[in-house]
């Protein structure tokens, strides 16, 4: 147990606990993309509000939530505890930036992209998690086949109906993105996935993920504030 906890707790530990984590929300991010994106077939919110109430009711989809929610609390946790153990390994900071030490800049400033992706988070969470498991939705249920949904649709409309909170959604997709392009094939060499022959494959893969995820989730709140969707 001492000599898991002792892994657990150096430097490779911790970045093996970011990646296994960083990983658990990318996958997270695939489900959440496919299932939202069904608000694009434009059919009133009935596709969508049927895929959502069945992930709001199915108990092993409601238990990996709280798993998520573990997940992402670890995830900011070894984030934090990394970027504090680098500042002070190095505490006097250089005279000039090092721009041209080969890293790419988003890769150098993970830690602020971080936070604009948790303040992006905290206000997604109040608008329609809480909203729809605490407060109650403000809108009224859609009845399909007799049985009431909560109406997710109508709250993403009514939600998406503000400008300001629609830029704001789209500036978190775009440090969500930022993020993805390093996080994803440093999740794979945290874990000591680096090859020759695969580690190209990921990071070409990375970046495709790292634009069409975010991508789809902008395309969400403007599409509705444009009134392509009804």
């Amino acid at each position: 147990m001492s000599s898991l906890s002792s892994l657990f707790n150096s430097s490779v530990g911790k970045k093996f606990a970011m990646g296994i984590t960083g990983l658990f929300l990318v996958s997270f991010l695939v489900v959440h993309c496919a299932i939202n994106a069904l608000i694009f077939v434009n059919d009133g919110g009935e596709t969508f509000n049927r895929a959502a109430h069945f992930m709001s009711t199915n108990i092993l989809i409601r238990t990996m939530e709280v798993v998520l929610f573990l997940g992402i609390i670890w995830h900011i946790v070894q984030a934090l505890v990394l970027t504090g153990a680098n500042q002070k390994a190095r505490p006097v900071k250089y005279a000039a930036p090092n721009t041209g030490s080969g890293s790419a800049w988003y890769s150098r400033w993970m830690g602020l992209l971080g936070t604009l992706i948790l303040i992006f988070l905290i206000l997604h969470l109040r608008h329609f998690w809480v909203e729809s498991r605490f407060t109650g939705l403000h809108v009224p249920a859609m009845i399909i086949d007799g049985v009431p949904h909560d109406n997710l649709f109508a709250e993403m409309k009514s939600v998406f109906a503000s400008g300001w909170v629609v830029v704001v959604y789209i500036l978190g997709m775009i440090s969500l993105a930022y993020h993805l392009l390093h996080g994803f094939q440093s999740a794979f060499q945290s874990l000591g996935i680096n090859h020759k022959t695969y580690t190209p494959v990921i990071k070409n893969v990375g970046i495709a993920f790292s634009v069409i995820i975010p991508l789809v989730f902008a395309l969400m709140p403007a599409a509705f504030y444009f009134g392509m969707i009804e």
